[in-house]
């Protein structure tokens, strides 16, 4: 077949830009749903990821083709998905423990997402390291990349997003309904 690595290169490469995209969407829906402090803290843990993952296939000597291309954005949708429930307890918290510091409303709210993190990161990983074992070569690189991160993603929605935020200034103030003023005749 003529133009068969060209095309897999032109495949690989509008992948990657779809993963770009879908980053920044990422960065606006985290930002629109919690707080740009948040989504900033989203977007690093996701890079955080991505370049971990990145730098075992160039570690390792892998080829990056499309089933890597797919594992990559699989570890992009894990790590946001983790990310986003910690981050919804931190919103939570931050309602409920008013008097606490922002370091201790989060520290908090990672201790009780903690068991569910790593339940559905245990349950991931029995998954893929199975597919790894006995899955055959079609989805050795796919399950490699995942194995990793998962582990990565769970390590990174812990330490890294959370605390991204937190060095961004992130307050009380900044994840609290807005309150009306008494002139604003809007609903």
């Amino acid at each position: 077949m003529e133009g068969g690595p060209q095309v897999g290169g032109e495949l690989v490469q509008n992948g990657s830009l779809a993963a770009v995209f879908a980053m920044l969407g990422i960065l606006v829906y985290v930002a629109f749903r919690f707080e740009w402090r948040l989504a900033l803290g989203a977007i690093a843990a996701t890079i955080h990821d991505v370049v971990f993952c990145i730098g075992v296939y160039a570690l390792f000597g892998i080829e990056f083709d499309l089933t890597g291309l797919a594992a990559i954005l699989a570890v992009i949708g894990y790590s946001v998905n983790d990310t986003v429930v910690v981050f919804d307890r931190i919103r939570e918290n931050f309602r409920r423990l008013r008097k606490d510091t922002p370091e201790r409303v989060i520290d908090i709210s990672i201790n009780e997402t903690l068991a569910r993190t790593i339940m559905t990161s245990m349950t991931t990983l029995l998954a893929v390291v199975v597919l790894y074992v006995w899955g055959g070569d079609a989805i050795h690189t796919f399950s490699l990349i995942m194995i990793i991160g998962v582990l990565i993603g769970t390590y990174s929605s812990i330490y890294v997003a959370s605390a991204t935020a937190l060095y961004l200034g992130l307050s009380r103030e900044d994840l609290l309904a807005k309150v009306k003023e008494e002139g604003d005749a809007r609903p």
